[in-house]
């Protein structure tokens, strides 16, 4: 029995089948079994495992499967970070390949269901309370209509939410691996020396923790600010976003405060990018990892006005609502809440 990564949490005796969801992603599978509750489903059991230590999903599924010693499973749904064809997906920040097909037969199910990442988080909102979210922008207190999640993390994730006038549908999208857009000068000198590393330069080359680290990498390479001794050091050896953040959050360096900036301000001029794009006037939901680490810097002001700031369109984006989901178990509540009521029984309104 593979038991490599696992962290194990509510660890219980089971009287009935069960849902199982996941939430795959680069660094992390967090995987979980629920029980539905009327329209809701109840996180029973979950563990967590670094992606990186399998070669392949349905390791960690059966050993997740064995180690809680479940009984039947009735139904599963896996949030991955790719694009989902015809129930298979390539996952974008590992060497795997899941099919949906293959995960039916390991866990003796007709069918097993996959969705992007973020059509996950989408359907997790339906799961959340006012106390999972942190208003950024009030907007209008009577907005409704399509909503859209983006989410910065190992990569960035975007979704939409498409509102038939009582409910929400999510959608995915691969919106994160569109053109970055310079708007300053010092926007396109960042273009250009991440052109010439990397060749095409998508938002996610600047709004990820890879790419918190390379706009560090470009403030450094071009001069500015200031690197406390040890810094470098450090960077190299460990979570170089989470050091940068931190960092400039403590004040302790010029340049981490300045990539932090820019970073904040890259997500809010995407955020409001995917605001016009599905006319998001029903909201706008930040996701990922990172935004509830700095959240502080998301408040401070930079991050809205780069959302609002699309000419004519300002009033428009104004009046959206604007959240932080401070939960980070979302993508996994939306995997077990599709597993358990389907495409059918879609997302609700968003509470809070």
């Amino acid at each position: 029995m593979l038991k490599l990564g696992l962290e194990v949490f509510g660890q219980m005796t089971f009287n009935s089948s069960m849902i199982l969801g996941g939430d795959i992603g680069g660094t992390k599978v967090n995987l979980g079994l629920f029980e539905v509750e009327g329209q809701r489903v109840k996180l029973a059991a979950e563990g967590s495992y670094a992606s990186r230590r399998f070669a392949h999903l349905q390791d960690i599924v059966r050993d997740f499967v064995a180690v809680k010693g479940a009984p039947e499973i009735e139904a599963a749904c896996f949030g991955i970070a790719g694009p989902v064809k015809n129930g298979r997906v390539q996952v974008t920040n590992l060497p795997w390949v899941v099919e949906a097909v293959e995960m039916a037969e390991e866990l003796k199910l007709e069918s097993v269901s996959l969705l992007n990442d973020l059509e996950s988080n989408g359907y997790g909102l339906a799961e959340l309370e006012s106390a999972d979210l942190r208003v950024l922008n009030a907007g209008d207190p009577n907005a409704i209509g399509n909503a859209a999640i983006i989410s910065a993390g190992t990569g960035l994730g975007e979704a939409g939410l498409f509102w038939d006038g009582q409910r929400h549908h999510p959608f995915a999208c691969e919106g994160g691996h569109c053109d970055f857009a310079p708007l300053t000068k010092l926007d396109a000198e960042l273009f250009e020396y991440m052109n010439g590393r990397f060749g095409h330069v998508s938002w996610e080359k600047v709004l990820s923790g890879a790419g918190l680290y390379n706009i560090y990498q470009f403030l450094r390479d071009t001069g500015r600010g200031d690197e406390p001794a040890g810094l470098a050091e450090a960077l190299a050896q460990g979570d170089a976003a989470a050091l940068i953040s931190e960092a400039a959050l403590k004040h302790e360096s010029s340049r981490c405060v300045q990539a932090l900036e820019l970073f904040v301000t890259y997500y809010g001029a995407e955020a409001g990018n995917l605001a016009l794009k599905v006319m998001a006037t029903g909201g706008i939901y930040i996701g990922g990892g990172i935004a509830p680490k700095i959240l502080a810097r998301l408040q401070a002001g930079n991050f809205l006005e780069a959302l609002f700031s699309k000419g004519r369109m300002r009033s428009l984006l104004e009046a959206i609502p604007v959240r932080v989901v401070l939960n980070p178990k979302t993508a996994l509540l939306g995997a077990g809440h599709y597993a358990a009521f389907g495409a059918g029984s879609i997302a609700s309104p968003v509470r809070g």
